[in-house]
Parts: C-alpha cells; sequence; structure tokens
C-alpha cells in the first residue's frame, strides 16, 4: 500500500509504502527512489520511547559515540563508530546500511576503556541510507538481541554519565 505525502509541505511529494508481509514503511522520493526503510516494531517503539521522553528520568540513550567492529552470518566484518547507545541498542554509522531484520554480531569498545570489546548480538531494526538534516548520519538502527549483563551495565553507566 503506498501513501502519498500531501499535506506536509516539507516532505509533499513522497511516499510511505507499507509492506504488511515484511512489517516495513518504507520512504520513497519524489521521482521513486528508496530514502529508508523501518520496521512496524521500531515504529513502535520509537512512539513509546517519545512517551517516555516526557519523565526526565527515563534516559534509555545517550550521545556517546563508541567504536563498534560488526558481523554478518556470511563472515563479512566492519569497524565504524556508533552513536545513540542505550540498553536496548545503537546506531551503527555507515555509507551502505545492511537491509532491515540482518542480524549481526557486534563489539563495542566504550572510550574510557578503548582496547576492551564487549560483545553484543543484534538485529537491524531501521535503516537511514541517506544522511538527514536534522537527526542521523546515513546507517542503522540494532536492536540488541544478546548482550551480557555485565556488558549492559557497562554501557548504561557509561550513558548516565
Amino acid at each position: 500500500m503506498r501513501l502519498p505525502v500531501t499535506a506536509t509541505k516539507a516532505h509533499k511529494g513522497k511516499l510511505l509504502e507499507l509492506d504488511r508481509e515484511h512489517e516495513t514503511i518504507r520512504l520513497l522520493g519524489a521521482k521513486g527512489e528508496q530514502l529508508g526503510t523501518v520496521s512496524w516494531e521500531s515504529v513502535i517503539d520509537l512512539i513509546q520511547a517519545l512517551r517516555a521522553q516526557t519523565r526526565p528520568e527515563n534516559h534509555e540513550t545517550s550521545s556517546l559515540v563508541v567504536n563498534v567492529r560488526y558481523g554478518t552470518a556470511d563472515g563479512q566484518w566492519f569497524t565504524s563508530r556508533a552513536s545513540g547507545v542505550g540498553d536496548e541498542g545503537l546506531f551503527i554509522e555507515c555509507n551502505d546500511p545492511l537491509p532491515v531484520g540482518t542480524k549481526l554480531m557486534m563489539e563495542v569498545a566504550l572510550p574510557d576503556c578503548p582496547s576492551e570489546w564487549l560483545g553484543a548480538k543484534g538485529t537491524v531494526a531501521w535503516v537511514c541510507p541517506k544522511a538527514d538534516h536534522y537527526t542521523f548520519s546515513s546507517g542503522m538502527g540494532v536492536r540488541f538481541t544478546e548482550i551480557s549483563a555485565v556488558a549492559r551495565e557497562r554501557v548504561s553507566q557509561r550513558c548516565r554519565g
């Protein structure tokens, strides 16, 4: 199902394409080019997170930037930086984000101990194929699916300052 953007002046001419089978939403440009994809789960999580931000005691992500190494099931490994790090996941900056649903193995190095790599697993929840003007570089949002209690606590402590 395609939904044209007609009332929002800044995005007039773009389309939202709903894929019920894969539970994703794609943003298409005025010429039909793909600008980004996000899972329904991520939209729901975003809405809930925005609601949670109205409560000052709930800070689940931070401006913390970390080094990250990540690999796919087929053995490809990449090195980058990640931002928006929180208890539930992080945003990996990259020029060629992997598709939504891709499973990753990750290692994160916190700034206070750059030689110690904390392991985790995650799934690509949404992608931003092009940098937007306001919030994100090109890259992908990754939701943690497996992270040790020690690593989660270290990330949480560092995010809280």
